[in-house]
């Protein structure tokens, strides 16, 4: 009987439109927006090349590439392709971990900084667009609830 009713749960949660609804805007949403500013950015910057450079703009300090793998949700593999390119264009400082050879660590460098702050300028206007249709106080109120949906989907 509990296995009968697990199996109706699920069934009536995986054909529910409301959700599928959700997650196909979210999709569109996040693919729509990855276009925008991909083509905004300044030529030869990707989006995770953003991403690293404008957390160190923010955060500053040094983190390991796994570290910052985590906190992107992208896989390791991923993060060291991105660290290689931001290396090779001279954004960021790669140095050794003095206590472990095997561990690297990661820090902006002032072309990076200089690289992150033209990338903000280059994109501003996707962002002005979307303040200007969607207005303050709608972008405000809906922050909490993607805030609580980022929170739900992040795995254990």
């Amino acid at each position: 009987m509990i296995e009968s009713l697990a199996n109706q749960m699920s069934t009536n949660l995986s054909n529910d439109p409301l959700a599928i609804t959700l997650f196909s805007e979210i999709a569109t949403i996040d693919q729509l927006a990855r276009t925008r500013l991909s083509r905004a950015l300044p030529e030869g910057m990707e989006l995770s090349h953003f991403a690293v450079l404008d957390h160190f703009a923010h955060m500053g300090g040094e983190k390991t590439p796994a570290q910052l793998a985590r906190m992107l949700h992208v896989t390791k593999g991923a993060m060291t392709n991105t660290v290689n390119r931001l290396s090779a264009a001279g954004f960021i400082h790669i140095r050794p971990d003095w206590d472990d050879a095997r561990r690297k660590w990661i820090s902006i460098s002032p072309a990076g900084q200089a690289a992150r702050d033209r990338a903000v300028q280059a994109i501003d206007p996707v962002f002005t667009d979307i303040v200007k249709v969607l207005g303050h106080e709608k972008i405000r109120n809906l922050l909490p609830v993607i805030r609580e949906l980022r929170s739900a989907l992040i795995e254990p």
